[in-house]
């Protein structure tokens, strides 16, 4: 999916810096191609188990998706980020397969299992032939029931975590939004991003089993799929793995994961020394998914930051070659939404950057836009959903986040159409409500007296991130 995006975009870009050679006499766009959502067939286990089920015929493969409620943001204060570690173990072992048999069957099948945690869940998915699905089904079935957190791999987990987490917190990125986590919510459960080393080597298989145990519920989860396969013969499959699945003794869990407080408009930078580049990143409070300016927000971010042809884009990266990836996105958690913009720039233009990136988002307030940037940022919207639709492991995946955002499965047509929908008076709406430079929390990776010197003229309070 990463590489799937990573080749768009440089797709784009290289048909973006192409379009300044193009004529100026080229006709108007055509038709914009209807993009159609999957049908989806919704339906509850009497455990409570929420299945999601979309046959598309074509290539025999079929794409599983399993999705628990809480992730990071569910994590004991005392354990912060044991959800990733909890997700790089499920798959270490069960009560009846070891690792390496668990590894065998699913690839077997002819996937392999991935496991990952953010805020908000913990999921895991696999790509299979759609003749060994069930066998996949099985596997899937034994680790959400039946993790056992073997302490030998465990520990293996916990030293190939460790090493991950140092190189992450190396990299000027993931220092950024540490820091814009915290300088967002505060000491709430979404200023949690990752563990730190400490509380790393403070977890235990009993803190994995007892999470595993609060967590792993049927009332809590999700089972998705996309694929070459008959809807009941695939509701007979689950039925028979997970039918008598039960949730433990308790209450589901639950995160309270608001921000402690309004953001503050700031500059909080973290000192990297000897570094050539400053990393900024300024970002407000934005729309949750389920809100219904969300897609109007979406449309106005691809003129703003958020394509090629942006206005963003266009300044700092086109014009002014300060540069080479800015960008900006509207990020939603279950319960709070973030709209961010970021680039890496040269230490020289870190002021000047800085100064561009709050002229255009300030822009956006003050001028609208026209109708080709209008018609331009619904098509990129649409364009992108269209492609991501046509993956089956991109429409588990879409349909999964609409669940965890208290979604139904129709929100993939009610977004084609609201975006489809959207005016310039939407637009300007939204850009009043959400960019206004004033709103922007400030982050800076970089030197330190780069820093400063670049950024004091704004006169904006300006403080070391916490440690």
């Amino acid at each position: 999916m990463k590489t799937r995006y990573l080749l768009l975009m440089a797709l784009i870009a290289a048909l973006g810096h192409a379009q300044k050679d193009l004529p100026k006499d080229l006709p108007a766009y055509g038709k914009q191609p209807a993009v159609q959502p999957p049908t989806v067939t919704e339906s509850k286990l009497p455990n409570g188990l929420t299945v999601w089920l979309a046959p598309q015929k074509g290539l025999p493969l079929v794409a599983l998706r399993a999705v628990v409620l809480c992730g990071l943001a569910c994590d004991p204060h005392d354990r912060p980020g044991i959800s990733e570690l909890l997700a790089g173990t499920l798959s270490q072992g069960t009560k009846s397969r070891t690792a390496k048999e668990i590894a065998e069957q699913i690839q077997a099948a002819g996937g392999d299992l991935q496991i990952n945690a953010d805020r908000d869940a913990i999921r895991i998915a696999t790509s299979v032939l759609a003749s060994r699905m069930e066998s996949a089904a099985d596997v899937i079935s034994d680790v959400l029931r039946n993790a056992s957190f073997p302490a030998s791999e465990v520990a293996i987990a916990k030293r190939n975590l460790s090493d991950s987490l140092r190189l992450r917190e190396a990299q000027p990125q993931f220092q950024a939004n540490r820091a814009l986590a915290r300088a967002l919510f505060g000491a709430g459960p979404y200023s949690v991003i990752a563990p730190t080393q400490e509380s790393l080597a403070q977890m235990a298989v009993e803190d994995l089993q007892r999470e595993f145990g609060r967590r792993f519920r049927p009332d809590q989860a999700l089972i998705v799929a996309a694929g070459d396969f008959d809807v009941a013969q695939m509701m007979a499959i689950l039925k028979e793995k997970l039918g008598t699945w039960q949730a433990g003794g308790g209450q589901p869990p639950a995160a309270d994961a608001n921000a402690t407080g309004a953001p503050r408009h700031e500059v909080v930078f973290v000192a990297r020394p000897n570094s050539v580049q400053t990393t900024l990143v300024l970002a407000a409070p934005g729309p949750l998914l389920r809100d219904p300016d969300y897609e109007a927000a979406g449309v106005a971010n691809a003129i703003y930051g958020g394509s090629f042809t942006s206005r963003l884009v266009v300044n700092i990266r086109e014009d002014k070659g300060y540069t080479y990836s800015p960008g900006s996105v509207f990020q939603v958690l279950r319960q709070a939404g973030i709209f961010r913009t970021q680039a890496d720039v040269r230490n020289a233009v870190t002021g000047a950057s800085l100064n561009e990136m709050m002229y255009e988002l300030n822009r956006m307030v003050t001028t609208s836009p026209t109708d080709e940037e209008l018609e331009r940022g619904r098509r990129y919207l649409l364009g992108n959903e269209a492609t991501s639709l046509q993956s089956r492991e991109s429409v588990t995946g879409e349909l999964s986040r609409l669940w965890v955002n208290g979604l139904g499965s129709q929100g993939l047509a009610d977004y084609i159409r609201r975006v489809e929908a959207t005016s310039l008076q939407d637009v300007d709406s939204v850009a009043r409500k959400y960019f206004p430079a004033s709103r922007m929390t400030i982050v800076a990776v970089g030197d330190e007296t780069t820093i400063r010197q670049g950024l004091q003229p704004f006169g904006i309070a300006l403080r070391p991130a916490a440690p």
